[in-house]
């Protein structure tokens, strides 16, 4: 063999003592490299066992490579440990770029599995793409499949948002305060852009309402309120949600006031004030009527004294003219005494028949 450090002595290279110095570097070399690799290699051996013999079909240069990409190689692994197990991957194509994939999107990988076996051993229709698309929508995909298999009970209304009842006037004018509960089942189909709990809440409420509303009498109400709730529950209030209404049942019913007693009252009173306004502008009117007619009365007696006034020129004329003479006039005076004496004991009369009791 030949020397390599003769050959480097003879073209004038570094000598035995730097040849030394290369052979340390490179054993340096390899043994942090073979530390490094052994790290690595207990780090994910685990887990690379748990892959070969649960047949996850993970290599174990993609689990380091998932440390590059800043994905929890554990939790990739266990997940799709899980979906191996419970045999979705013979259903859905569930690959681990797609779980990590999902991940990096900041969706809730385990949850999405564990929704997909409950949907799976409950013969429920929900693949993979679904389930994800939810998932990112920020809906609790496994609560979903869960109120799916297990319907909930929402109250109507709801009483962490408001207290009380739902308040309807029947046909007579009774009101009613209703409490109802509405059972209903997730519709896994229309869980991406179907309205929520608060909706199924507010229609439900109006389809009470509308119905006793629509009652004739209060007492039908009170007698059969399963009426009340077949007729809203016929009424398809779940379309476009993210529910299947499966029952709508009147928790309990009583009854307020006579809302149409009162409005009768109000309006009595307000056709009381209509009258007595008109009545006083009648008043008014006949009032100022009064005034005229004493006024034409007053311009009357007016006119009768201004006559009066003409009565002694007309019998001077008289005198003047020889047409009266005067014996015409004493009886005249007499007439006019007569006629005085006759209007003053009348006039006392009236005055005595007034002040007798």
């Amino acid at each position: 063999m030949i020397d390599i450090g003769l050959l480097f002595a003879q073209d004038g290279g570094p000598g035995v003592e730097d040849n030394g110095a290369i052979y340390l570097f490179i054993a340096l070399f390899v043994v942090l490299f073979l530390f490094g690799f052994l790290i690595v290699f207990a780090k994910y051996f685990g887990l690379w066992i748990q892959c070969k013999m649960t047949r996850a079909g993970i290599s174990f240069p993609n689990l380091v490579m998932m440390s590059f990409r800043r994905v929890p190689a554990s939790l990739i692994v266990r997940c799709k440990i899980m979906a191996v197990q419970a045999g979705l991957t013979k259903v859905y194509p569930i690959s681990t770029a797609a779980l990590e994939a999902h991940f990096l999107a900041n969706g809730n990988v385990p949850n999405v599995i564990r929704a997909l076996i409950a949907a799976q051993r409950a013969d429920i229709a929900l693949d993979w793409q679904t389930a994800q698309a939810i998932d990112l929508a920020g809906r609790d995909i496994l609560e979903a499949v869960r109120t799916s298999v297990n319907p909930k009970v929402i109250d109507c209304p709801d009483p962490k948002k408001k207290a009380g009842t739902l308040d309807a006037v029947a046909g007579d004018g009774i009101q009613l305060k209703a409490r109802a509960r509405v059972t209903v089942r997730t519709n896994i189909q229309q869980l991406v852009g179907g309205a929520t709990e608060e909706t199924i809440v507010a229609r439900v409420g109006q389809g009470i309402v509308q119905a006793i509303g629509s009652t004739k009498n209060y007492k039908l109400v009170l007698e059969n309120p399963d009426d009340i709730s077949r007729l809203v529950l016929g009424q398809g209030l779940e379309s476009n949600t993210a529910f299947e209404i499966v029952s709508i049942d009147i928790a309990d019913i009583d009854v307020g006031e006579n809302i149409g007693a009162r409005l009768q009252a109000d309006q009595a009173e307000a056709d009381m004030r209509v009258a007595q306004a008109n009545a006083e502008q009648r008043r008014a009117a006949a009032k100022a009527l009064e005034q005229e007619e004493i006024a034409h009365i007053q311009e009357n007696r007016a006119k009768v004294v201004l006559a009066e006034a003409q009565v002694p020129k007309a019998i001077a004329d008289s005198f003047r003219t020889g047409r009266l003479g005067l014996l015409d006039y004493y009886e005249l005076k007499n007439v006019q005494a007569d006629t005085d004496m006759r209007s003053a004991i009348a006039g006392e009369g009236r005055q005595m028949s007034s002040n007798t009791p």
